[in-house]
């Protein structure tokens, strides 16, 4: 194998077990020569990168999936896509279930007032498809890359993912991110777990998605900062008081792994806790409206701006170093570091 196939087969492997594209996992490769001695193309992670974002919240529906509440909510989701573009964002955000999120008694096979296994056969998957189609024709049309919470059909007798699916400005499923981190209903009765973390890039700034209850585990939002995500897209259906918590999560997580995280729930939840997009300090930068309607708020991501060349130029590298064991060579071995009653 030549030189330049060989580092061709490491970017491969590299997208093959991260999700990413060709194009994304080669930016982890050095602009200088590599053991091969290949020169891949210029590192752009440092490079001053920019995108406007939308974060949504719109209404959820939580029956049955009934043809009547698909289209409704495929309205409305086209609806803030274009208040989002008219406020020049090029990507925006919607949270869990955008399009439907069946409650889980709404599809249980035990009854309404009891879980059981979802029969997803009462879902009408015919309007789901034409309502993503609709939506993925107005982002070509807008130019508008969408993410949205939806329920993806898998083959039967397998259950369906929790999704988040990914549009590009050109009106394409580029990539699906599959909720992992299962609730127990969700993994006993409704959904099957995704397997993987998904990134993608607009305009040079990098993101990646999180789906559900997955604000309780810091181990995804830390495998992303490895993965040198710029901004986590959380997606949640929410519930009081868990809604509140996910949000204090959330703030945590762009603090401790210095990077941008955009929250987004449900309308219904917004009274308490609205959708907003978390800086890398952990501050809230923008929020949408907190009187329960539907609406969008924008901001500026942008790599240049001084907290965030600080979190990338120096609090990421030294938590990656102290965490590779800086401190070991510096460990010193005293008697008096075991006493206890020393003073």
């Amino acid at each position: 194998m030549t030189a330049n196939g060989n580092f061709k087969r490491r970017v491969r492997a590299r997208a093959a077990k991260t999700g990413e594209s060709y194009t994304t996992a080669l930016r982890h490769f050095r602009s200088t020569a590599t053991g091969d001695g290949v020169m891949p193309e210029t590192n752009q992670a440092s490079a001053d990168r920019h995108v406007r974002m939308a974060v949504a919240q719109n209404t959820a529906y939580q029956g049955a999936g009934d043809s009547t509440e698909l289209r409704a909510a495929g309205r409305e989701v086209r609806l803030l896509m274009r208040e989002a573009r008219q406020a020049g964002a090029r990507i925006i955000h919607f949270p869990e279930g955008a399009t439907c999120s069946p409650h889980k008694l709404a599809l249980s096979t035990e009854g309404p007032d009891t879980v059981g296994p979802a029969d997803w056969d009462r879902f009408d998957w015919r309007v789901l498809e034409d309502e993503l189609e609709r939506t993925a024709r107005l982002a070509d049309e807008l130019g508008l890359w969408t993410v949205l919470g939806s329920v993806h059909r898998l083959t039967a007798p397998n259950r369906p993912h929790n999704s988040l699916y990914v549009i590009s400005d050109g009106g394409v499923v580029v990539t699906r991110y599959d909720e992992r981190m299962l609730s127990h209903t969700k993994i006993s009765y409704m959904y099957a777990p995704g397997s993987a973390p998904r990134t993608f890039e607009v305009d040079g700034v990098r993101f990646g998605c999180l789906l559900g209850m997955e604000a309780h585990f810091p181990e995804l939002f830390g495998a992303y900062e490895q993965l040198d995500v710029d901004c986590v897209l959380f997606s949640t259906a929410g519930a009081a008081p868990y809604d509140g918590v996910f949000a204090t999560e959330a703030r945590g997580h762009a603090a401790t792994n210095s990077f941008w995280v955009s929250f987004s729930v449900p309308a219904q939840h917004s009274g308490t806790t609205p959708s907003g997009v978390i800086g890398p300090g952990g501050q809230w930068l923008t929020r949408c409206a907190g009187d329960g309607t539907p609406s969008v708020a924008v901001v500026d991501l942008d790599t240049s701006t001084k907290d965030v060349e600080t979190a990338a130029t120096k609090a990421r590298p030294w938590r990656r170093t102290a965490r590779a064991g800086l401190y070991e060579p510096h460990v010193v071995h005293d008697p008096r570091s075991n006493e206890l009653s020393a003073f």
